[in-house]
């Protein structure tokens, strides 16, 4: 079915990025694998390109967008080449952009946004811990006031980006006995004495995708890298997890559709018995139900991207679009796996690939689990 969400401009933007992956990612991507993380000049690039700064006003060097499509469009893209490029950069343009640009003051502003548009300045957000999960009211970081500044102690695990961010934003508890309405959220600058990282964590997908834990020991954070206001920092979480769950939810159904098209493709050359693999009946009406299947979830997706451009956007339909692009997203890519037979159970195939960096969309940016029982309570149950 024909998407009518973007236009023109939206998909002469397309084109750019188009380019812009061509020429620094599409060649690279073994190498980035092998060095399990993407080099810095790509983030340069990226940020030469204005693609960092979709949501940054111009005066700090962003391009001030002022419509959530362009970051649809871009999330759509890098997932169509790899799932982990789309998580790595969509941390800092789509999911970080919107703290540092609503919750900071204008000091902090023109010290950290200039950079975070161009590249130099790479950015992360920690909130799990281990033990911790989803349930983010339960984290046990603190940081306590001395002085003119806060004592953070504590770690986070399964940071993207952690391993290479220059600015990580950090919820910690600051009123214990408040829980949820006693989190704050501190910037955290690489260098700060005290504060390390882990190793990078080996993980069963997206291997190129920068991820780390974080420690932090007696780290002295100033007043004037406070994200937001004290003890609102779940709240700020909660008002800005909507759009993290909806740019996941654009980047699952991107990666699963660019997949299933290539293994079309393979299954119209693909021969079996003297026919391609693809003309068996079983197959046939497979890829017509994978077919379908994203189109209709691809429709759902669009329309709460156009929500969430007219402002009306629900954290109940954002949990709706994340839980089930993820699981239409698994299912399809297990499908296309089936598809190939052995060789799609080979690393030197992107559909195996794939197939194991979208595991994780079921389990982050809040569980598929979790996902349903926000739907459920809203649902009055």
């Amino acid at each position: 079915m024909r998407r009518s969400i973007y236009d023109s401009d939206h998909e002469a933007f397309r084109g750019s990025v188009r380019e812009f992956l061509g020429r620094h990612v599409v060649s690279h991507t073994d190498r980035f694998v092998e060095e399990r993380g993407f080099p810095r000049e790509l983030w340069i690039e990226a940020g030469k390109q204005g693609f960092l700064g979709l949501e940054v006003p111009e005066e700090y060097g962003g391009s001030a967008a002022g419509d959530y499509r362009y970051n649809a469009v871009l999330a759509e893209e890098l997932a169509g080449v790899t799932a982990a490029l789309a998580s790595c950069l969509g941390i800092h343009y789509d999911v970080v952009a919107p703290y540092l640009v609503e919750l900071t003051d204008e000091e902090q502003r023109r010290r950290w946004l200039p950079g975070f548009c161009s590249g130099e300045l790479v950015t992360a957000i920690g909130m799990t811990e281990v033990g911790g999960g989803s349930d983010l009211a339960a984290l046990r970081t603190t940081a306590v006031r001395d002085g003119d500044a806060w004592v953070l102690n504590g770690s986070k695990t399964f940071i993207t980006n952690g391993y290479s961010a220059d600015l990580i934003i950090v919820a910690a508890r600051t009123s214990p006995e408040k829980r949820a309405k006693g989190i704050t959220l501190f910037a955290v600058e690489a260098g700060m004495e005290g504060f390390t990282r882990g190793r990078k964590l080996d993980k069963v997908g997206q291997t190129e995708s920068d991820t780390a834990e974080l420690f932090f020991d007696d780290v002295r954070v100033p007043d004037a890298n406070v994200i937001g206001e004290i003890d609102r920092g779940f709240a700020h979480m909660m008002e800005r997890l909507p759009q993290e769950r909806l740019g996941a939810a654009v980047g699952n159904i991107a990666h699963a559709a660019q997949i299933l098209k290539e293994t079309i493709e393979y299954a119209k050359e693909r021969k079996a018995f003297g026919q391609p693999v693809g003309s068996f009946q079983h197959n046939k009406f497979l890829l017509a139900e994978l077919v379908t299947r994203i189109e209709v979830s691809q429709a759902y997706v669009d329309q709460a991207v156009m929500a969430h451009v007219e402002g009306r956007l629900t954290a109940v339909d954002a949990a709706k679009a994340k839980w089930w692009s993820a699981q239409a997203q698994n299912d399809v890519l297990d499908a296309c796996v089936q598809l190939y037979g052995g060789y799609g159970y080979m690393n030197e195939y992107r559909v195996a690939r794939a197939w194991r960096d979208a595991r994780v969309t079921k389990i982050w940016a809040g569980s598929n689990e979790i996902m349903k029982e926000l739907i459920g309570r809203d649902l009055g149950l």
